[in-house]
This record gives C-alpha cells, sequence and structure tokens, in this order.
C-alpha cells in the first residue's frame, strides 16, 4: 500500500516537534520536513515524488508566492496547500486553508490523494476488525 507523502514546511525551529508534522503523521500519511522557503526548495529537488507541499504562508526567508512559485517551476501540477493567517494569504497555492484547521487540513490532504487514504482507512477498518475478534475468541 503506497501512503501519501507530503513535504511540510513549517516555521517552527528544527528541535520543536511541528503540530502539523504530528496531525498528518497520526493520519497515517509520511512527512518530509523543511524549515525554511530555501530548504523546502532543497528537499524537493531531492525527494520530487512527494504527494503535494504543506506550507505556512507566513515563512521567515521567502515570500509565499515566491516559494509557490519556484516549486510550480520544478513541476507544474505539484498540490500546494497553503495555511493562511488573517494578515498573509497567498492566492497562488492550489488549496487554501484559514488559520490552523485540523480537520480542514486533512480532508484537502486526504482529497489529493483519495484512493491511497481510502485503502489506509479501510486498512484500519479491517485491523481494528481483527483486532475484535482476537480479543472475543481470547475469553
Amino acid at each position: 500500500m503506497k501512503r501519501p507523502c507530503f513535504l511540510v514546511v513549517d516555521r517552527e525551529f528544527a528541535g520543536n516537534i511541528s503540530t502539523r508534522k504530528l496531525l498528518i503523521e497520526t493520519a497515517k500519511m509520511n512527512v518530509i520536513t523543511a524549515y525554511s522557503g530555501k530548504e523546502a526548495m532543497e528537499l524537493y529537488e531531492r525527494f520530487p515524488a512527494v504527494s503535494g507541499v504543506v506550507l505556512d504562508a507566513s515563512l521567515g526567508d521567502m515570500e509565499c508566492e515566491a516559494l509557490v512559485a519556484g516549486l510550480k517551476r520544478k513541476k507544474r501540477d505539484l498540490p500546494i496547500v497553503v495555511i493562511e493567517s488573517a494578515n498573509v494569504e497567498c492566492p497562488t497555492a492550489d488549496y487554501r486553508v484559514r488559520s490552523f484547521d485540523p480537520a480542514q487540513l486533512l480532508e484537502v490532504l486526504r482529497g489529493i490523494e483519495p484512493k491511497e487514504t481510502q485503502a489506509i482507512d479501510d486498512r484500519d477498518v479491517e485491523l481494528n476488525r481483527q483486532a475484535a475478534e482476537g480479543e472475543n475468541g481470547d475469553r
């Protein structure tokens, strides 16, 4: 089963645990994390098969639209999801999530790779069913 993999560009420091990274990994998707626009471009060069990019519109080293343009030059149809704040928008992104709404972000990411995320969900249901049957058989 192929798991979707997203490049997450977060303004958190490398030593911190990214909330977005944890959220996406909890949904059983893989994450590659960059902590600046420059690092995001470098990581995309190394890992061009990512399913999409999730980025904070308020990066410190690069304007959001410049990063989107740079990534789109590499792959025009690369899905880019931007987390916008009240002060910073990024209209060139493919998907725009207002503030940090975990449910909305996961809905968008599942829509980017619907077959793969459905397969993950189906597998979870099957594993939970098997676990429940195993517990019932142990009694």
